[in-house]
């Protein structure tokens, strides 16, 4: 294995052309090189790109940066530093061998460089990226349906920027916001979460999406758990289990060989006094968890700049790329804009777009290799196969992309948008210009089956009226000058590991308690080793 730092590159645009006529808009707006005629019937010159741009910001009321008037963390405030600490560390893992950070290392945008991930029972711990694989016949064996594909039945998402997120988290929304708050990051009425009675406030939900989320990969069997806990227990048993095991007390005690987790959150929350049992709580590893996750904050991208003011942040191409993203097809764009909304390009909706289900997914369906999204947490027809809209702050750094990971190449998810019924078509399901399948040889048998049943559920929603969707053909020109504007949409310093510095620990430290994990970003070469 070979350490990597990880960019695919997609195949080549395939040829497509469409003519496109001069619209007028409020504001007099029109594409590059169209006029119109004045009062005394001359030809007056249009806007330059410049102008019709910051039109439609003003449109669109963008600011360019979605953390005005947030209250954020900084990574640099004790907080956050101890939750970098929990993040990183493997005795957070029921079978001590899986962080939080295994899925989620800010040097893989946030992410794991995974279509699908694998968390407990990895041949080696602390391999992470496409070099990550389940050891189905060794530590995993324990997994009633290892199968010799990754262990975790959708994509990892992004934590970069999660603190935006003002409605839902995960793929199918399942921590929701009741009330939401613009700019409260959930802090509405109430959360939902999965430990909800009759989809009401969760008690124990915490002060916002994040803590609330933080609370749930820990006793999932395949993320964290593992299988070799005591199974008896379930939810807050398990988190108090793994509590008492950084605290060395109740039903953790004396499973850590050393444990210096009480000087730290004596120090962190000012209580020099207090006990283990007290202070060391899973409220407390959450609240933590979530600060170093909510300060993981990357907007200072090229697009924040031109929207402040300074038109040479951005290149001709990106200019020409952003006004294709924000128009609707009336306006010769590509309609990006009307689900990826706001400074922080999304409606946090949920949408049908028929991504490839390989993968097991979250199984509700005929096969357990199938996923109906949102449906399995709404149990409203309308929602099967639905799926939120992501972020696309970051997103050249942050694939593979959609809830299974279908598309390791940003070129390609955007083609799959931009006519899905033809992706569909020619979606290869031998899985092989997938990173983490390359050379396995392993396939999911369904995958074909159910990803036909979500194109139809789109068909129809849109023949319906139901969803307003449309296929946007656009020239080679065009495509490259959308990509472009995405790779505006990046914050230098996530690809800077020097700028990532603080969010990651410091080398030769073990932790508190011995257990940090030490990640390998790698790869397998094209022998297979």
């Amino acid at each position: 294995m070979t350490g990597v730092r990880l960019r695919q590159i997609g195949p080549g645009v395939m040829n497509r052309t469409v003519s496109l006529i001069c619209l007028a808009m409020a504001g007099l707006l029109f594409l590059a090189g169209c006029g119109q005629q004045n009062a005394r019937g001359s030809i007056t010159r249009a806007p330059d790109i410049d102008v019709q741009l910051h039109a439609l910001i003003d449109q669109h009321a963008l600011t360019g940066d979605p953390s005005t008037g947030r209250d954020l963390p900084s990574i640099h405030e004790p907080l956050a530093q101890l939750g970098k600490q929990l993040f990183f560390t493997k005795a957070l893992g029921g079978d001590r061998d899986v962080a939080c950070v295994s899925c989620h290392h800010p040097l893989l945008g946030g992410g794991d460089g995974l279509s699908l991930s694998v968390g407990v029972g990895a041949e080696d711990p602390d391999v992470l990226g496409p070099g990550r694989r389940h050891d189905y016949r060794g530590r995993g064996a324990a997994d009633p349906d290892a199968d010799g594909g990754p262990n975790v039945p959708r994509n990892a998402p992004t934590t970069f920027n999660v603190a935006f997120y003002d409605a839902v988290l995960f793929h199918d929304g399942r921590i929701e916001s009741i009330g939401r708050l613009p700019g409260r990051n959930g802090a509405g009425s109430g959360i939902i979460t999965p430990d909800s009675l009759f989809r009401s406030a969760d008690p124990a939900a915490g002060a916002n999406l994040v803590e609330a989320q933080a609370r749930f990969p820990l006793i999932s069997e395949n993320e964290m758990l593992g299988f070799g806990f005591p199974q008896r227990r379930r939810g807050d048993a398990l988190r108090a289990h793994l509590s008492g095991r950084l605290g060395n007390y109740g039903a953790g005690r004396g499973e850590l060989a050393h444990t210096g987790w009480l000087t730290e959150f004596r120090r962190v929350f000012g209580r020099p006094e207090a006990d283990a049992e007290s202070l060391i709580t899973f409220v407390t590893i959450n609240r933590a968890i979530a600060a170093y996750q909510r300060s993981q904050v990357f907007v200072d991208t090229p697009w924040k700049k031109y929207v402040e003011g300074d038109t040479t942040a951005l290149s001709d191409p990106q200019k020409r790329g952003a006004l294709l993203f924000l128009r609707t097809p009336e306006q010769g764009g590509a309609d990006c804009a009307r689900c990826h909304a706001g400074d922080f390009f999304t409606d946090e909706r949920f949408h049908v777009l028929a991504m490839p289900q390989i993968g097991a997914g979250k199984t509700n369906g005929p096969y357990r290799d199938h996923d109906n999204g949102r449906f399995k947490v709404s149990q409203r027809a309308r929602d099967k196969y639905a799926f939120r809209t992501p972020s696309l702050l970051n997103v050249a750094v942050t694939g593979p992309y959609s809830h299974s990971g279908a598309y390791d190449s940003l070129r390609d998810v955007v083609r799959h948008h931009l006519d899905p019924a033809a992706a569909v078509a020619g979606y290869d399901y031998s899985l092989q210009s997938l990173r983490q399948f390359s050379g396995t040889g392993f396939n999911y048998p369904h995958a074909r089956e159910n990803t036909e049943r979500a194109l139809a559920k789109l068909l129809a929603d849109r023949e319906s009226g139901a969803d307003k969707g449309t296929v946007v053909v656009l020239s080679d020109d065009q495509f490259d000058d959308l990509m472009a504007f995405l790779d505006a949409l990046t914050d230098p310093c996530v690809t800077d590991p020097a700028c990532l510095a603080p969010w990651l620990p410091d080398p030769g430290d073990t932790g508190p308690d011995g257990l940090r994990l030490d990640a390998i970003i790698a790869r397998y070469t094209e022998d297979g080793h």
